[in-house]
């Protein structure tokens, strides 16, 4: 069983799904059929359904961040990883908010130096955008690269941890 729900955000719909054990898929785009048609196509297999209930104090957790009313949630997730991937994953989780790594800085953070493309690789691939804060990783050329719910939310992300980290 997978309950999920579309909701209004600060950077347009926000579809966050998850099991009984944690968040498992959340996707940011402009379109509510399109990101529901695509965590169908990802799990085909699944029991799929909308739940406004299960999933309200996550929701209402990465709603109450994007809005600027609350930092940075550490929520419990359920995501299936490779080794170096769950590695990766778990340092993003302990960058603080505000702080931004390139790549290669990241790859050197974990002790793989050479593994700068992997850890892109596993930054491209996260299944649950701000639950893991791939947006945090940055070229080292600058500017904010790419990034998989578009480079605009990244940007806006980036603002808004950056200007409540000037208040603190």
């Amino acid at each position: 069983m997978m309950a999920y729900s579309v909701t209004n955000s600060p950077l347009g719909y926000l579809l966050v799904a998850a099991t009984p054990k944690g968040i498992c898929s959340v996707r940011l785009g402009d379109d509510k059929i399109k990101l529901e048609r695509e965590l169908k196509n990802e799990f085909e297999d699944a029991k799929l359904i909308p739940s406004n209930q299960f999933l309200r104090r996550w929701n209402q957790a990465l709603i109450d961040y994007l809005a600027g009313r609350k930092p940075w949630p550490l929520l419990p997730y359920d995501v299936q990883a490779a080794a170096f991937q769950r590695r990766v994953w778990e340092w993003l989780r302990a960058i603080p908010s505000g702080k931004t790594y390139s790549y290669s800085e990241a790859a050197k953070a974990i002790g793989r130096p050479s593994a700068a493309r992997a850890v892109a690789r596993a930054c491209a691939t996260n299944p649950i955008a701000l639950v893991i804060p791939c947006h945090r990783i940055v070229p080292k050329s600058g500017g904010t690269g790419g990034y998989r719910w578009n480079p605009g939310r990244k940007q806006k992300l980036l603002k808004l941890e950056q200007s409540r980290n000037s208040f603190l």
